[in-house]
This record gives C-alpha cells, sequence and structure tokens, in this order.
C-alpha cells in the first residue's frame, strides 16, 4: 500500500475538479480526500495498492489536463487511516 499526496496548480478551483476527482477515484480501489486551497490549488491524498492508485491518478491527469498547468507529487507509505474517498469542504 502506497500513499499518494499531490497538489494541483492550474485553473484547478471552480471547475468541478474535486467533483470529477471523487466520482473517478470511486472507478478504482483507493481511498483518501481532495480539497480546494486557499492559494487556488487542490490538494489531494490517496491511498491503495501502488498499480491502483498509479492508474487513478494518470486517469485524472488526463480527463482534467485542461486545467491543471503543474502537478506536485509525493510518494510515501500508506497511513491505512481512511475508509473512502471524498471531498474535504
Amino acid at each position: 500500500m502506497v500513499q499518494l499526496h499531490v497538489f494541483f496548480s492550474g485553473n484547478v478551483q471552480g471547475v468541478g475538479f474535486r467533483y470529477a476527482a471523487r466520482q473517478m477515484a470511486n472507478q478504482y480501489r483507493v481511498i483518501g480526500w481532495v480539497k480546494n486551497l486557499n492559494d487556488g490549488r487542490v490538494e489531494m491524498l490517496v491511498e491503495g495498492d501502488k498499480l491502483e492508485v498509479k492508474e487513478f491518478l494518470k486517469a485524472l491527469l488526463q480527463g482534467m489536463d485542461r486545467y491543471i498547468s503543474e502537478s506536485e507529487v509525493n510518494w510515501s507509505e500508506a497511513t491505512r487511516q481512511f475508509t473512502h474517498f471524498g471531498i474535504i469542504h
């Protein structure tokens, strides 16, 4: 199990980014959260099997590529503290 922590920059707020991420997460065996930041970025933390997390990230990047100008990606070991993937408000 791995943890992926990503900061997305660009035109990522006000375009349904968090809802798209949650909908896509439901298609993969991943857990975690996504939220808007005050500086205009979106932060996402995802845990799951490494291949599942990679495939989810790939799908999200492809589906939302027109809004993303930069992604800061950090990998670590999963904490297993989540039960589902949700939006933090």
